[in-house]
């Protein structure tokens, strides 16, 4: 075993390599960027070394530097986590070169899986099934259309060198081709500095199904069964379960075994996943699912640790013993499942608007009960702590939350219970978002397909809590806050309506689910209290119990935790759900808040790419008119209604804020 590594990655995977390695005694040491002097990784890693600047090619992509700084501590190997130089050939050789153990498979491994047209040749080769497509070197973008209009469609673009969602495009119609190909290049170009795509024809109701892998250097190769991956946004995951639901011991043990086939097929040292698509001809007959290669990931995923769960290993001390020369600390004979987990990603973003990606600072960041690596039943993985800022530099992952039950009804019952325990404010997130999902009655049944978020669309976005108790606990908690911030015992100064005799009555203004109100605080001498929000008063009362409000209003009975930030604004969390309550001015109202027409700003900080419009252009609602990109995302900025552009403000790559007037437009 090693006696020290460099962990050549940030954020939770880090942390997460960084557990494993504390265990087993291994030293470790983090490197970081400007933006990432007091992380969690940092802290938590016995050395660590400053490799650059923010952005990514500035730091963590600067695999010179994190070589030096191997060699500098004294690291005998590299473990990549994920992402950045997980999978560059390159890195995995300097590694070598430079007397290093890359924590993973052997450079030829890499680029043969790395490039996914010859990965597919190589799957072609050994047996792999493989969807119909194009996987050429020929990229003349005549020759793509043509090859998409013979598939038929819908079609689907990938990037050849891509991974992650990035660089993907999937197309309707021909007319559609040219525009997703440039679009689908450029982001492929940004993300992995090759813009060669591939062509598939997109399987209609289709599953992912991937197939944990793992190989030693002494000829052994095994399967640790499969993760169902079908639930994602922009061709990114969301939630990832295993065991998949409906798979039959039968075809488990087939996509397994082609698994196992397509790893030998390269010789697949360290841990790995193939990734399938699954074409089912109904949810309730998976003994006529078919499965197709996708890709292999040659590293540990996102996703690994519902794979632990299941099977009760460390998937990351089976890689430092693998790559120390050990041989698999098991057999396939010897590997069982046990229960079903449940990841579910929370992000920084905001679902309600096209889940563009969020910054900020994690001003509360509260996580469920018993929510830690040792923890079998309720796990979270991160590499942040309340008061840290999710930046715009690196991916919107804040946290990973992982469930186990005996079942999957027990794991999605103790789910749900997690994130209605998690508590975050300051950032926008996901986690309703996550809870309407598997809420929803697709996931309830296990109707699992790709497209399952856009067929619950009506259950799973603006779904914030409408209830009349949720507005009393944020007036209450307004108050108190108020009370505590006047340091005073003096009753004729409180703020809290005290008085010795009569009533008194405070009014407040809220903006409430998109509308707004008005809530009327009456105080009677004998200290019971009214309150009338619209046409609804009644008693209201409240106490304290720990952390959270107990609330009765209007007949209801609410169990609350509010958090009220410096504006006023009251983040309120209860088993039902969450909602934010935003204080306003007495005299405001919501007419007067509007946005000025014609305006057309960044949603979030990033770099512009392009305009599609030039200055004098006639345009119609809903055109595409320029493209940002952020968090390694593109994001296309469209008309909200028909106009002329009078001007641009910004050039292609240029640096701006969020909420900056991109370009100007007459309507």
């Amino acid at each position: 075993m090693f006696k020290k590594i460099l962990i050549a990655n940030r954020g939770e995977i880090a942390c997460r390599v960084a557990a494993t390695a504390r265990r087993l005694g291994v030293k470790t040491v983090a490197v970081y960027s400007n933006a990432d002097a007091q992380a969690k990784h940092v802290q938590l890693c016995d050395e660590a070394v400053h490799i650059g600047g923010n952005a990514p090619k500035d730091s963590y992509l600067r695999w010179e530097r994190i070589l030096q700084a191997a060699i500098d501590t004294g690291a005998q190997a590299v473990h990549p986590g994920y992402g950045f130089l997980s999978e560059n050939e390159d890195f995995a050789k300097a590694c070598v070169a430079a007397g290093l153990v890359f924590i993973g498979p052997s450079a030829d491994a890499i680029r043969a899986m790395g490039l996914k047209a010859e990965s597919k040749r190589l799957m072609a080769q050994a047996g792999v099934p493989l969807v119909p497509g194009y996987h050429g070197q020929d990229q003349d973008p005549a020759l793509l259309q043509r090859e998409a209009d013979g598939m038929g469609y819908p079609v689907l673009i990938k990037a050849s060198a891509g991974g992650g969602g990035k660089g993907m495009r999937i197309v309707n119609a021909s007319a559609e081709f040219a525009d997703a190909l440039a679009s689908c290049q450029r982001e492929a170009i940004n993300s992995f500095g090759n813009d060669a795509v591939l062509i598939e024809k997109y399987v209609q109701r289709p599953r992912h199904i991937e197939i944990q892998v793992f190989g030693d250097s002494h000829g052994n190769c095994v399967y640790l069964f499969e993760r169902d991956c079908s639930v994602q946004r922009r061709h990114q995951k969301v939630l990832e379960e295993a065991p998949a639901p409906g798979m039959t011991p039968a075809l488990r043990q087939r996509m397994g075994e082609a698994a196992v086939d397509a790893a030998k097929a390269v010789n697949y040292v360290g841990a790995g996943t193939v990734e399938f698509i699954v074409e089912q001809t109904a949810y309730d007959r998976p003994e006529d699912m078919r499965f197709f290669f996708m890709e292999m990931n040659t590293r540990l995923q996102v996703e690994h640790p519902v794979t632990e769960a299941i099977t009760g290993l460390d998937l990351v001390e089976w890689q430092l013993r693998v790559a120390s020369g050990e041989p698999l600390p098991a057999q396939q004979s010897e590997l069982r499942i046990h229960g079903h987990a449940i990841e579910a990603r929370i992000c920084a973003e905001t679902p309600d608007n096209q889940f563009l990606p969020a910054t900020g600072r994690l001003q509360v960041y509260r996580k469920p009960h018993s929510s830690s690596f040792e923890v079998a039943t309720v796990r979270i993985d991160d590499g942040v702590r309340e008061g840290d800022t999710i930046s715009p530099h690196y991916d919107s992952m804040i946290a990973k939350l992982i469930v186990r039950g005996d079942t999957r009804e027990q794991a999605l019952a103790r789910l749900d219970v997690a994130l209605a325990e998690t508590r975050i404010v300051g950032v926008s997130n996901n986690v309703q978002f996550l809870r309407h999902v598997i809420g929803s009655a697709s996931f309830a049944k296990a109707q699992l397909d790709t497209a399952l978020i856009a067929r619950e669309e009506a259950v799973l976005f603006k779904q914030e809590p409408i209830g009349l108790p949720w507005l009393a606990a944020a007036v209450v908690a307004h108050c108190v806050q108020q009370e505590q911030a006047t340091q005073t015992h003096d009753p004729f100064s409180r703020r809290d309506g005290w008085q010795a005799f009569g009533v008194t009555t405070r009014k407040f203004g809220v903006m409430w689910a998109g509308q707004h109100h008005t809530a009327a605080l009456t105080y009677a001498h004998n200290g019971q209290l009214q309150l009338q929000i619209g046409d609804t008063s009644a008693e209201l009362l409240w106490r304290e119990d720990g952390e959270q409000l107990v609330i009765d209003f209007a007949g209801q009975r609410l169990l609350a935790q509010v958090f009220v930030q410096p504006d006023g604004t009251a983040h309120v969390f209860a088993p039902q759900g969450a909602s934010r309550i935003q204080w306003l001015d007495a005299l405001a109202h919501a007419g007067e808040v509007q946005e000025a027409g014609g305006r057309l700003s960044a949603p979030m900080p990033g770099k512009v790419v392009s305009f599609l419009v030039n200055t004098g252009d006639k345009v119609k609602a809903g055109q595409a008119l320029a493209v940002m990109e952020a968090m390694k995302m593109e994001h296309t900025i469209a008309a909200p209604a028909d106009g002329e552009v009078i001007e641009l403000l910004y050039a292609p790559g240029d640096q701006v804020a969020e909420g900056a007037e991109l370009l100007k437009l007459k309507t």
